[in-house]
């Protein structure tokens, strides 16, 4: 018996949610139909003897950057060469469609294998978490307001300059999925955005981008009243506010996530505006 990579379909979608399930990771099935329409290329399953057994995903912003995701393999069929076989196929697909920097976010159990792969690390993360709230609290701000369709132009230059490159179809896909895609109010143009979402296990908290950490603050707390339940938000390490503002919204640091890239060093963002990313998938 051997492993084959193919194409994942829409129809695979229930197959790579029940493998999401056995890992116990916080993607929904509306998050899988995403990044297959945004990369309905560059999506594959992993079939050992005909059976489908793993997963993996790419997204691509241009030829500047793609991002290697949900990276998994069915407890049962691990240790066969699976993993590294799908992350060999995403590798080349990239690499023939001229990509200059492939990124991932990484566990520390992946970090080990994804370095035998020619990644190294180039930041850090950490998943923090807040327990669910039950009734949603009162508002302590009146300090954010939702974008309008006029200003969204604004808000994806300004995502494009703190993530390093375009990623407009991204936001785009983002925002419909969002309890509330919100920016910081203020007499002037935009000074951030930030979006939150349904997850399996909670709500995710991301993308956030803000210029000021008075407006995150405000932005943050608006964001967090439209759910009681859990939250997860995943902050980049050298954003100090960021951390701060976790600790003050009473998250908890929950594991470590490393940032690694394969091929060129990845384009310059603004890390400190990065209050949360948009999702360890794509980025």
């Amino acid at each position: 018996m051997s492993v084959a990579i193919r194409q994942m379909t829409a129809a695979d979608v229930g197959m790579g949610d029940s493998l999401r399930a056995l890992a116990g990771w916080n993607q929904t099935p509306a998050d899988w139909r995403r990044i297959l329409s945004l990369e309905p290329g560059g999506c594959f399953v992993a079939e050992w003897d005909g059976l489908p057994v793993g997963t993996t995903t790419t997204t691509c912003y241009g030829t500047e950057l793609a991002w290697i995701g949900m990276v998994l393999v069915h407890p049962d069929f691990r240790g066969r060469g699976i993993g590294r076989a799908l992350m060999d196929h995403c590798v080349e697909y990239l690499k023939r469609r001229g990509l200059r920097s492939i990124m991932l976010d990484a566990t520390p159990l992946g970090e080990r294998l994804y370095s035998k792969l020619g990644f190294s690390v180039a930041s850090r993360l950490a998943r923090w978490e807040r327990a669910a709230m039950g009734e949603r609290p009162p508002a302590k701000y009146p300090g954010a307001c939702e974008i309008k369709s006029e200003m969204w132009p604004e808000i994806v230059r300004m995502d494009a300059s703190v993530f390093g490159v375009p990623r407009e179809r991204l936001l785009d896909e983002l925002r419909r999925d969002s309890l509330a895609t919100l920016h910081p109010a203020s007499k002037f143009a935009p000074r951030g955005f930030g979006m939150i979402r349904p997850g399996v296990a909670a709500d995710y908290l991301g993308p956030v981008e803000v210029d000021d950490s008075e407006f995150a603050e405000r932005l943050v707390c608006t964001l967090l009243e439209q759910t009681g339940r859990r939250v997860f938000w995943d902050i980049p390490e050298e954003n100090r506010a960021a951390i701060e503002l976790a600790e003050h919204f009473g998250f908890r640091r929950q594991r470590p996530l490393a940032r690694m890239v394969c091929g060129h060093s990845p384009p310059a963002g603004i890390p400190d505006r990065q209050y949360a990313i948009a999702d360890p998938a794509c980025g």
